[in-house]
């Protein structure tokens, strides 16, 4: 409840991979996500608007976790 006046101030880390998904397909909406490399996801999420965590607490599964809920978000 109430979320929505308090979107400026989420800060989403790399395990909230839903909401980053969400924030990727909107930023990026005619990108593929089955066809982007690991490298320009994270520098895409990294760039997000409220986003905020450490680029050393990202890896290859929270990577995969990010893409997958992106295609599910798209599909």
């Amino acid at each position: 409840m109430g979320n929505a006046d308090k979107d400026e101030d989420v800060t989403m880390k790399w395990t909230d991979t839903l909401d980053i998904a969400i924030e990727l397909s909107e930023a990026h909406p005619d990108v593929d996500p089955t066809k982007i490399n690991f490298v320009d996801l994270m520098n895409w999420v990294m760039a997000l608007p409220g986003f905020d965590d450490d680029k050393s607490r990202c890896g290859e599964k929270i990577l995969e976790a990010i893409q997958g809920a992106w295609i599910e978000e798209v599909s």
